[in-house]
């Protein structure tokens, strides 16, 4: 039973911190709430010591004193912010809100499965999702116009910080079919893209005011208009459910002179000003071991979003730093999968060698058999891999050939070692990524909520 007390003692300055916190205290508040539901449900099982030293209930146990440490962690930031800060850093404290919510939601569900009992209904209230939606945009509601009143009653000039907080991105709407007129290219189509590939030509130009870029597909064959937007309904229907910051944005699709035989099919996805994570990488651009720790969790959040999206989890299959991208404020997308199938209607098929290509990024276990069922601990390798290369800048397993990876990494269990200035606890989180054993890589989750933990640390 000693591994449960650490969690109660945490549990207990989380309940100190909510008394100190002076921005956001609506939704610190709630977090309070779902803490004290979390905590309710493990005093009741400290009494039933077989079930709760099952290795299943301890390995939950671990994994939400993780997800508390990094919510202690979070309203700490909150009991020491001011209102310029809060006004500043807006949208980045959203998330974190939203994924400590997330998060606790997790362990309440794997705690209910693992200990197959019924909570009473006050317990159960607290972590339904419909509820917990209308209730954190009312707390988010509150608190922004809380902020708002704060600063407009400030004497000082805050023009400029007011204008911050107008001038936030889109907010999300599901991803839609998009009409010509709606689109804007910059330069005027049709001049030349800024990128070709052999199935398509990438444009810039802006939709509704944000930057965007603009596929256009070449000889997409007999395909009809009706074909392309049956399948990509089918797609979007599932793609809105994971919109995210971190995982690159899906604005619509676009079809010009759709009635005829030429028509044109047009996709319209968000534009990262500093390319793909690769390039980023491979550049002179100068990157602290606080930025880098930053791009790990944005690389860390992209995958969660992905993996806890639907009731049967969603993989993206392909990870590589060629398939993240990067904006102007340096944040790393998920990138690489959108919208598969409605491309795969559009283009003919291009002669690819991705096998060769991509097995630096393969689990041992794929690299043993390839025909192996490919799995959320495959991808979470393969994110090892990814920030490897954020901490070091190179590329994995750089010149060697498919035979010589499978003896290094199969045979060999080798791991590429890191740079001696690296962070310890940012080896141990990517080493642990890129364990031989499957079941010794941690979570999407839990790796979100480690690298949340290490950022902290390193802006201390």
């Amino acid at each position: 039973m000693d591994f449960i007390e650490p969690i109660l003692s945490v549990v207990k300055c989380i309940y100190d911190l909510v008394e100190e916190v002076k921005a956001n205290k609506k939704r610190s508040q709630r977090i309070c709430d779902r803490v004290k539901a979390l905590e309710k449900i493990i005093r009741s099982i400290q009494t039933e010591k077989k079930v709760v030293e099952t290795e299943n209930v301890k390995s939950i146990i671990k994994d939400l004193s993780i997800t508390l440490d990094s919510t202690r962690n979070l309203l700490a930031k909150h009991a020491s912010s001011n209102w310029m800060k809060r006004a500043i850093k807006k949208g980045y404290y959203e998330e974190e809100f939203n994924h400590v919510n997330e998060r606790l939601n997790d362990a309440f569900q794997a705690l209910t499965l693992a200990l197959n009992v019924q909570h009473d209904a006050a317990v159960c209230e607290v972590f339904d999702i419909v509820v917990q939606k209308k209730q954190d945009e009312e707390d988010r509601r509150k608190d922004e116009e809380e902020l708002l009143e704060m600063m407009t009653s400030m004497q000082s000039d805050v023009t400029e910080i007011l204008a911050l907080l107008k001038m936030q991105k889109m907010p999300y709407e599901e991803i839609r079919k998009i009409k010509l007129s709606e689109l804007k290219f910059i330069p005027d189509f049709p001049k030349k893209p800024f990128m070709m590939t052999e199935s398509a030509e990438n444009y810039k130009g802006e939709f509704q005011g944000f930057p965007v870029v603009i596929k256009k597909y070449l000889n997409t064959g007999p395909v009809s208009s009706s074909e392309v937007e049956t399948i990509f309904k089918k797609e979007t229907d599932t793609m809105n459910r994971f919109q995210s910051p971190n995982i690159l944005r899906l604005f619509g699709i676009c079809i010009n002179n759709e009635n005829s035989p030429q028509a044109e099919f047009l996709i319209v996805m968000e534009y990262c000003e500093k390319g793909s994570l690769r390039e980023v990488l491979g550049s002179d651009c100068q990157l602290s071991w606080t930025r880098k720790a930053h791009m790990c969790l944005d690389v860390a959040q992209g995958i969660y979003r992905l993996h806890q999206a639907e009731q049967n989890f969603k993989v993206h299959g392909s990870i590589s730093s060629s398939k993240l991208l990067v904006d102007e404020a340096y944040r790393v997308k998920l990138g690489g999968f959108e919208l598969s199938k409605t491309e795969t209607s559009l283009q003919k098929s291009v002669k690819k060698n991705a096998q060769e290509s991509t097995l630096c990024y393969a689990a041992p276990e794929m690299l043993d058999n390839l025909n192996n069922k490919f799995t959320k601990e495959c991808e979470i390798y393969s994110v090892g891999i990814v920030l490897w290369e954020i901490a070091t800048r190179k590329k994995p397993f750089d010149g060697l050939e498919g035979g010589l990876i499978y003896k290094k990494v199969w045979k060999e269990k080798y791991q590429e070692p890191l740079p001696p200035d690296c962070p310890e606890n940012l080896q141990q989180i990517i080493n642990a990524c890129r364990a031989y054993n499957s079941f010794d890589r941690p979570s999407a989750g839990v790796l979100m909520d480690k690298l949340r933990l290490v950022v902290a640390k390193l802006e201390q």
